[in-house]
């Protein structure tokens, strides 16, 4: 419940720490007086851990019929209003027990993750909530951040063997909500294509189920929620999707501005889950997971930041993790065929969103894949051969920026159609729209390249948003990046 000692509730209602009118009151919290104010200090007692108050939340008594009966019947509300699955928040400060007994009561069969956050040698662990529903797996993510970043990615092959929560009830996450924020993940602002990346690989390899998190950007610090209200963005929502959903077009309710648009997002929203590259994996994990053979096969890794691999003989996929070209003849497994690369986007028909590839019938093709980027093929987009790929692709920057009279917004980067960072060349922003700055400039296709926003002030002196340098990388499809001045 809430962490504050008194309130109003977003629907007008009034509380106190320990009783909310109507629906709990003192008698339904746990109040465990093993520690000073309640709160978890030891995490090596596991009856602290769930019966004292994290973060001063107030901890309501679960092994309690009332409260597991109110519980149930919430939870059932919002699947009857359509809802397809529960995060169970802070799993691990619920004895067990009490999930099971709760979630037996639920209608239908919704899917549940539950965070329980693993912690060395403490005696509540991830494992002991598998047989209830699929538990996140905050080792991959670690596992993942370092691996992309540093370590390599072909540590990445076998992470069913590395004691971690079994992979068929892993929920895993490049990033959420949380650690996005914290350091404790990739971002959006990870250096090199470095989250794309890490996405593609996410929803091509077997172990877990993964989730996409849709996010904004512009957040300052680990609390602040999304812009709403006064702000110009409209009231803008958190999607947070799992594996198994069958389209890549549901945007966030909004006010009519913070939308998500074919390859993106507009005034702030980053809408990952539009991404070229996201949502053409999300096709290959669907039709891996759709087929009766799926095993993980014909596994490459000339080097640490080069993968490659097969799903069964439906699926493969290759990502370079590195600043150099691959070039190889890859053995796919797939049938012989005609293929859409859909890291470039979901195939319109029979027409891929980019380049194609041909498998011949021994199974193998070949290919170039670009610096940090990836190629992936499945046998539910098969494209026409030989497509013509344009060299260049439209992409509108927008940059939610307030001004004083005379101040002007000017886009810089890392590549020649941005400058090469020479500000004195740096390209204008129309404030046709303001407070969004908007400029669409052409950039070369399936090109990694970083970024930033410049204020010319009324004297001539230049102000530059803070570090770090922005990173994204073109496919041959419009997109469009938003993003907010920091």
């Amino acid at each position: 419940m809430a962490g504050s000692d008194s309130g109003t509730g977003v629907a007008g209602s009034s509380f106190t720490h320990y009783v909310y009118p109507g629906i709990y009151q003192d008698q339904d919290f746990h109040h465990c007086g093993l520690e000073p104010g309640d709160d978890i200090v030891n995490y090596d007692n596991a009856v602290e851990v769930q019966t004292c108050e994290l973060v001063n939340l107030a901890d309501l008594a679960t092994e309690t019929e009332y409260v597991r009966s109110r519980l149930a019947e919430y939870a059932n509300d919002l699947l009857s209003l359509g809802v397809d699955g529960l995060r169970l928040d802070a799993a691990k400060h619920i004895n067990v027990d009490d999930i099971v007994n709760i979630t037996s009561r639920l209608n239908g069969s919704p899917y549940i993750t539950q965070e329980v956050i693993f912690g060395e040698g403490e005696p509540i662990t991830p494992n002991q909530y598998v047989g209830v529903g699929d538990v996140q797996e905050f080792r991959y993510t670690t596992a993942v951040r370092d691996d992309f970043l540093s370590n390599g990615i072909s540590n990445l092959q076998n992470l069913d063997d590395l004691g971690w929560v079994p992979g068929n009830v892993a929920n895993v996450f490049v990033t959420n909500h949380d650690t996005e924020r914290n350091g404790n993940s990739l971002n959006n602002n990870s250096p090199s294509n470095a989250y794309t990346l890490a996405m593609v690989f996410s929803l091509a390899h077997p172990y877990g189920t993964p989730t996409v998190l849709s996010s904004y950007d512009g957040f300052t610090n680990t609390d602040a929620g999304a812009p709403n209200g006064a702000h110009p963005y409209g009231t803008p929502t958190i999607l947070s999707s799992y594996d198994g959903f069958t389209n890549t077009d549901a945007g966030a309710p909004n006010g009519g501005t913070g939308t998500c648009s074919t390859n993106g997002g507009a005034n702030g929203w980053l809408c990952q889950h539009r991404w070229p590259a996201i949502a053409g994996m999300v096709g290959f994990r669907n039709t891996v997971m759709s087929a009766s053979s799926n095993a993980l096969t014909n596994w490459v890794s000339p080097g640490s930041q080069q993968i490659a691999f097969a799903r069964g003989q439906v699926a493969f996929v290759a990502i370079n993790n590195q600043d150099s070209s691959w070039t190889v003849t890859f053995q796919s497994g797939l049938p012989e065929g005609t293929y859409c690369d859909v890291i470039a986007g979901v195939p319109s028909g029979s027409e891929c969103a980019g380049q194609s590839m041909t498998v011949a019938s021994d199974g193998t093709f070949s290919t170039t894949i670009s610096s940090r980027n990836a190629i992936a093929i499945h046998t539910g987009a098969l494209g026409t051969a030989n497509k013509t790929t344009p060299t260049t692709v439209a992409v509108t920057f927008q940059e939610m920026a307030t001004t004083e009279f005379g101040e002007n917004i000017f886009l810089v980067g890392s590549i020649s159609e941005l400058a090469n960072w020479d500000t004195d060349n740096a390209i204008a922003l129309s404030a046709a729209t303001y407070p969004i700055w908007a400029v669409t400039v052409s950039l070369p296709v399936n090109t990694n390249f970083e970024y930033k926003f410049i204020r010319k002030e009324t004297d001539g002196s230049i102000v530059w948003e803070s570090d770090p340098d922005r990173s994204a990388s073109t496919t041959t499809t419009a997109q469009t990046m938003s993003t907010t001045w920091r």
